[in-house]
């Protein structure tokens, strides 16, 4: 009964292993971060919900969760030959540990807990990005367009021309547009040739005191645009506190920490 029970396909033939792994993958990520930003939420507004874990009097982020998830998945899809229902689970459990540690994507870049800080807001512009070129791959779009057949000169210097208009899109501050240009040259090109954000790498090397000022104001937080970022941001993953508000030490002193 065991053995019959474990030979079942989870998802029947419909998936295989590539863009089927790619897509369990991909929707395993999207529930657990959504899980686990709800979870902190509630830990963050509700005395009822248990919140987080502590070993030692010392609060273990979600972060580290994903990341074991991610190597004990990892080391398994290289070392063992894995099976329906096998690689499927596998792959969920590694979409799981992508979502978890890039919902903590900001304490990489800060080293220090900013989660419900404005600095806290890049784990999710981590997540969409993330989303986005996961997305993509998942619908068989290939990058640099190299769907395309045609010579090897050609191919390389497409590819050259596009990855250089995605790196200046990049350089510019505009991350997801230079994930999409990956696979949509035409959205790095937009990006490479607009204004860049004034706190990327190209404006301040770049631009000098007035072009600086007019990026300042093409990226205001109050244009119309950007609050319509703030709001979609503030509903996904939660809207910032106004003051610091440490995952870890902003919860009721009688429970434990957001997770």
């Amino acid at each position: 009964m065991l053995a019959a029970i474990l030979s079942v396909h989870l998802f029947g033939n419909h998936l295989a292993e590539g863009r089927g792994a790619a897509f369990v993958v991909l929707v395993a990520f999207l529930v657990s971060f959504l899980a686990i930003r709800t979870s902190a939420r509630l830990t963050r507004s509700v005395s009822w919900w248990p919140g987080g874990v502590q070993s030692g009097g010392v609060h273990l982020h979600h972060l580290v969760w994903g990341i074991c998830l991610m190597m004990l998945s990892g080391f398994l899809a290289f070392a063992v030959p894995l099976s329906a229902p096998w690689w499927h689970i596998d792959a969920a459990a590694f979409g799981i540990g992508v979502g978890f540690t890039l919902d903590e994507f900001a304490l990489w870049i800060h080293l220090e807990d900013v989660y419900w800080s404005e600095e806290g807001r890049s784990s999710l512009d981590a997540v969409v990005v993330a989303f986005a070129f996961a997305g993509l791959v998942v619908i068989g779009t290939r990058p640099f367009g190299l769907d395309d057949p045609g010579s090897v000169w050609g191919t390389a210097a497409a590819v050259s021309l596009v990855l250089g208009f995605v790196l200046l899109a990049a350089a510019k501050g505009r991350a997801f547009l230079a994930v999409i240009g990956m696979f949509i040259p035409i959205t790095a090109l937009v990006a490479a040739i607009q204004l860049a954000r004034p706190s990327s790498f190209w404006a301040r090397h770049r631009y000098d005191a007035g072009k600086l000022e007019r990026a300042r104001k093409r990226y205001s937080p109050t244009g119309r645009i950007a609050r319509l970022g703030t709001r979609l941001g503030d509903l996904l993953a939660g809207a910032p506190s106004e003051e610091a508000e440490p995952a870890i030490t902003s919860q009721r002193s009688s429970s434990p920490p957001n997770d």
